[in-house]
């Protein structure tokens, strides 16, 4: 069958990768570069290509088997977050490394799976900065949602000793989770305010007109203020 009659739901690999080839748009991958992603396809796009393909596990895996960093992002958007092992799962976080596909794994997919819980305590602990971050992204999520049973002066502690020195991306993603303990629990408010002026991280971040500066301190004044809390 042709690749122009191909139904969208039968595309292959080949297929989709032609596609993407043919939507690379070089100021795009100037841009994505400069945030360390190495992909040129515009991302509304992508995800038109997504919605075309609807989900499609079996295409997803295969997605995600190639080195192409816009198939991974596709592939995120077309599995099933429920059908990954939690093996399967950690060996993904660790071939994520771009920041684009770190972050859609884990809010996408991993955040939706059963084994997240699991993963995320595995994750905390973890040597790899880069998966170590995907375990604070998650710790960020309970912190909001389920916070139940969480260590938040234990996590305060971490937060403290090493956030400071932490690589760019485990680094956020500490800080993230320093910003939602003030926000969201307001008995450690003060202390995560307190960490937050005395390492700095982030002071300098530069944030466009009407945007929240991710600066910790900042950000919790920020939220609570607009909560009224």
């Amino acid at each position: 069958m042709c690749c122009s009659h191909a139904r969208p739901s039968e595309m292959t690999v080949p297929e989709v990768l032609a596609e993407f080839a043919a939507l690379d748009n070089p100021r795009v991958r100037e841009v994505n570069e400069k945030h360390g992603d190495d992909h040129g396809v515009n991302l509304t796009e992508l995800r038109a290509v997504a919605k075309r393909l609807k989900t499609n596990h079996d295409l997803a895996v295969e997605l995600w088997a190639t080195d192409d960093t816009a198939a991974k992002l596709l592939a995120l958007l077309v599995c099933r977050p429920k059908a990954f092992d939690q093996a399967e799962l950690d060996a993904m976080i660790r071939a994520a490394r771009t920041p684009k596909v770190h972050d859609w794994l884990v809010n996408y997919v991993v955040k939706k799976n059963p084994h997240a819980e699991d993963l995320r305590v595995a994750w905390l602990a973890d040597p790899d900065p880069a998966v170590a971050a995907a375990g604070w992204a998650l710790t960020a999520e309970r912190v909001v949602k389920k916070p139940a049973g969480l260590d938040l002066p234990g996590l305060l502690d971490d937060i403290e000793a090493h956030m400071k020195t932490a690589p760019d991306r485990l680094q956020w993603a500490m800080n993230t989770c320093l910003a939602q303990i003030g926000i969201n629990h307001p008995e450690h408010r003060a202390r995560a305010v307190d960490i937050g002026e005395r390492l700095r991280v982030l002071a300098d971040y530069p944030t466009s007109p009407g945007c929240t500066s991710p600066f910790a301190p900042t950000w919790i004044a920020e939220m609570v203020r607009r909560q009224g809390d």
